[in-house]
């Protein structure tokens, strides 16, 4: 097993010293899930288009961009792109974010974290009328990295 990146050779906890790395252009996908019943997202499916979706989209798209300040030990990335798609399927709704930057370390915390946070806005506005609901298979699905030129 590798060495956990954020963890010096004493245990200590560091920030990861990217200075000598070379800025690339860089993209990561990540994907929620919120499972509910199918009556739940069906009151969903037929609310006016842009409502709660917009507002998690939104959410989730503002949360990308404070990554850094919710985790530690994540540096603060000028992202230059951040997408989240929201889904409503029969007793779901699937998030899926994607964010870009060029800089000296992954987007793979923004893009989760932005889905995450979309997931968690559908489940705030939604637990009123489904106690059950869940957020599961929250998941990197891309991270890509190639040469600025």
């Amino acid at each position: 097993m590798e060495d956990l990146s954020h963890v010096d050779e004493s245990g200590a906890v560091r920030m990861v010293d990217v200075g000598g790395k070379e800025s690339m252009r860089r993209r990561a996908v990540a994907r929620a899930e919120v499972r509910m019943a199918a009556g739940t997202a069906r009151i969903l499916r037929e609310l006016p288009k842009g409502d709660a979706l917009a507002t998690a989209q939104l959410a989730g798209i503002m949360a990308a961009k404070r990554t850094s300040e919710l985790i530690p030990l994540c540096h603060p990335l000028p992202l230059t792109h951040v997408e989240v798609t929201l889904e409503v399927g029969e007793e779901s709704v699937e998030i899926v974010a994607a964010a870009e930057t060029t800089a000296q370390t992954g987007v793979e915390m923004e893009a989760l974290t932005a889905a995450s946070v979309a997931a968690l806005t559908v489940y705030d506005m939604a637990k009123a009328v489904d106690k059950q609901m869940r957020i599961v298979d929250v998941v990197l699905v891309e991270k890509t990295k190639e040469p600025v030129n």
